[in-house]
């Protein structure tokens, strides 16, 4: 029958299409549910990345850091100019080219590959049972030998900030403004606040960003958050911690926000718009039947094995409605490998190895364990570290901000984190990712030849420092 397949992907996001193509490649007759539509009704493939996160807020960032660059920076090369604008509606048009042009190559991928999209709401009944809601009302019931759920997460809203339309907005409403806000409020400085920030500060906007708990980026190695605080301070983005908002009040289209500082103090603030960045939950409201045996944990995700199988057999669940952070490449590699065991391959992924990326500028990205996390384990270490004022790549391209950190085991040498702030920290930790795949020792990649002169070259001097060998900046005294 037409509507019996081996795998159904509820969800075309980064972990649902990526699973879905790898499927149909290992011969198995897939199907991939979607409900998003455009204004033509057409399928919106591709899901929060590829639509309103990942790649329409990376254009803007680029669009709005060369507009930076060209009114603060080309004059110090010798490029004058008698002024520089920036068109925001043109910027806007060239980001939403680029989103097209990506979900509209999602679906050309599934034809290539022989995935059957079927355009509508899935949901997961008993028996592995898959009711299909088309638009127009109508119902199709869709059987599936398995199941794979990756319907994505959406913004947090807080009841202090109901979302009004164009004054307070989530970080979907951000990525649409059509001028720049002479006063921008973020609430959260987290990933998505940090950028969306940097975005409207670097175009002229009076950024602060309200955060509550007292530690900035708590979740990275601290040196490098502390690095990355100052350099965002002089940046001129006002980053107030332990400021819990508490109320908010739109009148004459402003935004007044009512906020308890860090000495418990009420403060106020206006602003023209006000962005709400607190995190994302994940889209399980509808997306099974009571009876269709799914747990969920206290936080409502979906309760999976290591290899994101469920509670029920031939069922399985990846990305943001799963575990772990909600990142666009590790629900993509967890729907390869789900992909492949449903194939009857052996498949896993290392989740101690999924890098976190911070794409404002300078970039912040680390993967594995911060010297707090080592420290804690009672492992005995030893961190090297490198400037990038002391890259002669960085200083030719007047990028010199921050440093690149390298963690290893006292005794094993192995790798144990890679952290960087500064230019291009995204791709130099992804060669520390690439090392620690390997368990390499720090000696292996101070062993490593790197090309000259290079940004990477920073990495390569991190890891002399670590037993004291760099050549380009002094060594400190070992104990």
């Amino acid at each position: 029958m037409a509507n019996q397949f081996d795998v159904v992907v509820i969800g075309a996001g980064p972990a649902g299409y990526v699973c879905a193509i790898r499927a149909a490649q290992l011969g198995l007759k897939t199907a991939c549910i979607e409900k998003w539509s455009d204004d033509q009704g057409k399928a919106r493939l591709g899901g929060t990345c590829l639509n309103v996160g990942c790649i329409p807020s990376k254009a803007l960032l680029d669009s709005s850091y060369k507009f930076a660059e060209a009114r603060d920076s080309f004059v110090k090369h010798g490029i004058k100019h008698s002024g520089v604008e920036i068109d925001v509606p043109t910027m806007q048009t060239r980001k939403d080219s680029i989103v097209k042009q990506l979900t509209t190559g999602v679906a050309g991928l599934f034809k290539a590959n022989g995935v059957t999209l079927l355009e509508g709401t899935g949901k997961l009944l008993a028996g592995k049972q898959v009711e299909l809601t088309k638009a127009d009302g109508s119902v199709e019931m869709v059987t599936a030998q398995n199941v794979v759920l990756a319907s994505g997460s959406r913004p947090i809203e807080i009841p202090p900030t109901p979302l009004t339309d164009g004054l307070i907005v989530d970080s979907t409403g951000a990525l649409e403004f059509q001028e720049v806000p002479s006063r921008l409020g973020v609430i959260g400085a987290g990933v998505i606040g940090l950028e969306l920030g940097s975005v409207w500060g670097r175009l002229g906007a009076e950024v602060v960003v309200l955060e509550a708990l007292d530690a900035f980026l708590p979740t990275a190695d601290q040196q490098i958050a502390k690095e990355t605080l100052k350099i965002f301070q002089k940046q001129r983005l006002d980053i107030r911690l332990g400021a819990r908002v508490t109320g908010s009040e739109v009148k004459d289209k402003e935004v007044e926000v009512i906020y308890q500082d860090a000495k418990g103090d009420e403060q106020k603030l206006t602003f023209d718009k006000l962005i709400v960045a607190v995190g994302r939950r994940p889209n399980t409201e509808n997306l099974m039947a009571p009876d269709a045996g799914i747990n969920l944990d206290e936080r409502g995700f979906i309760v999976v094995d290591d290899c994101c199988l469920t509670d029920v057999p031939g069922v399985y669940a990846v990305g943001d409605v799963v575990r772990g952070p909600m990142l666009a490449h590790k629900g993509s590699e967890e729907g390869i490998m789900v992909a492949e065991i449903i194939a009857g391959q052996k498949a896993r992924m290392n989740y101690d190895l999924i890098p976190s990326v911070i794409y404002t500028h300078p970039e912040v990205a680390w993967v594995g364990k911060s010297e707090e996390a080592v420290k804690a384990s009672g492992v005995q270490y030893k961190v090297g570290t490198f400037p990038f004022a002391a890259s002669g790549r960085a200083l030719a391209a007047d990028d010199t901000h921050g440093m690149v950190k390298v963690i290893a085991d006292q005794a094993t040498d192995r790798i144990l984190g890679v952290h960087v702030v500064g230019p291009s920290a995204a791709d130099i930790v992804q060669q520390g990712v690439v090392a620690m795949e390997f368990a390499a020792s720090s000696e292996d990649l101070a062993l490593t030849i790197f090309s000259h002169p290079t940004l990477s070259e920073a990495l390569h001097e991190a890891v002399l420092a670590v037993d004291g060998h760099a050549i380009h900046i002094a060594n400190r005294k070992r104990r």
